[in-house]
């Protein structure tokens, strides 16, 4: 029995190992074209495999990361789904920045690259409104964006999508010494000018933590399972593929939404106008999880009494912070929300 269990947990750890150290997955294997690009920046196309909706989608991802985690491999990716079901789909990619675009801030994002691509993705598509989504910090200069927009936003998604920054229950501690004036970042983030890629890792390891150990067990449980031992090695290759920061956005970040939680009190200014979170009437759907240390259902929940809009929907995941991009129950959920809300071809 006991040589049983030792060959078993053997041959376990074998499939790790070769999971582990396999060649790189493919992924964004959805057929797409660049329609716009600006600096490193990238504004995709994915068509609809046969369209049914006139209103496009828009998706934001966050600066944080690389964004194929929306397309991560055939059975695992929300922009084939949401192709498939007749939705074309635009996404902007930021790019990867280098110490060239240390002094791009929030402003930059959201006027010279969010707002100009949904004015080309307009002109491309020519429909008469967009949905905007985004996920994560990209779901919270979807907000900001929103909030000043000139053009017709039809419905809002903010998927797991910070707002509220004064529930901060891991840094708590930080954020009230920067609050006080006891820590300064500022003169770290102006010397460093963007904040390399394994730093910006170490940070959100920490947000996360212990979060990052458990795929790992759940490898060794089920890494006989081929198709599970493929999805984890692309997830992984996700969750690693952090991306240099500016510093100039941190630093405004930091003050902006960290210490004075600008969005909640109407005090974060973007080109000199003040973003006021109730000028928008898009239909919303927020989305929020009880199981996210990176951002808790708290920081996302506010938005609902902020918002003019008067179709709106909270909908709390059951998983992680990825969930909406991997799971297909929650993918349905957001086609369903979407498919009476996109302006239906008849």
């Amino acid at each position: 029995m006991a040589s049983e269990m030792d060959n078993l947990l053997t041959n376990r750890l074998t499939n790790v190992f070769n999971t582990i150290n396999s060649p790189a997955p493919e992924v964004g294997l959805t057929p797409r074209q660049a329609v716009w690009r600006k600096n490193k920046s990238v504004l995709w196309y994915y068509p609809a495999q046969k369209k049914k909706y006139d209103t496009p989608l828009y998706f934001i991802y966050s600066l944080l990361n690389q964004p194929f985690i929306l397309d991560l491999g055939p059975g695992y990716s929300l922009i084939q789904f949401l192709n498939e079901q007749g939705y074309d789909i635009y996404l902007l990619d930021f790019g990867i920045p280098t110490y060239a675009d240390k002094d791009h801030t929030m402003d930059d994002y959201i006027l010279r690259y969010i707002k100009k691509g949904v004015q080309r993705a307009l002109i491309h598509s020519g429909a008469s409104q967009i949905t905007i989504i985004g996920f994560c910090m990209g779901g919270t200069f979807a907000s900001i964006y929103a909030a000043i927009a000139d053009e017709p936003i039809q419905n809002l998604i903010l998927a797991v999508a910070p707002i509220d920054f004064s529930y901060f229950p891991i840094f708590d501690e930080w954020q009230n010494s920067l609050r006080e004036g006891e820590l300064d970042l500022d003169s770290i983030l102006d010397t460093v000018g963007v904040i390399p890629s394994p730093l910006m890792k170490a940070g959100v390891r920490v947000f996360a933590s212990p979060v990052y150990a458990t795929p790992y067990l759940s490898l060794l449980r089920k890494s006989h399972d081929e198709e599970y031992a493929l999805k984890w090695k692309r997830f992984n290759f996700w969750a690693d593929s952090h991306i240099p920061f500016s510093g100039a956005a941190l630093k405004q970040m930091i003050q902006t939404l960290g210490i004075e939680n600008g969005l909640m009190n109407g005090t974060l200014s973007i080109d000199g106008n003040l973003v006021n979170l109730s000028n928008i009437n898009a239909n919303l759907l927020a989305v929020g999880s009880n199981v996210d240390r990176m951002v808790p259902k708290e920081q996302v929940q506010p938005v609902m009494d902020l918002v003019s809009s008067k179709d709106k929907t909270f909908f709390a995941l059951k998983g992680g912070h990825a969930t909406l991009a991997t799971n297909r129950e929650v993918q349905e959920f957001l086609s369903s929300w979407l498919s009476v809300r996109s302006n239906p071809i008849r």
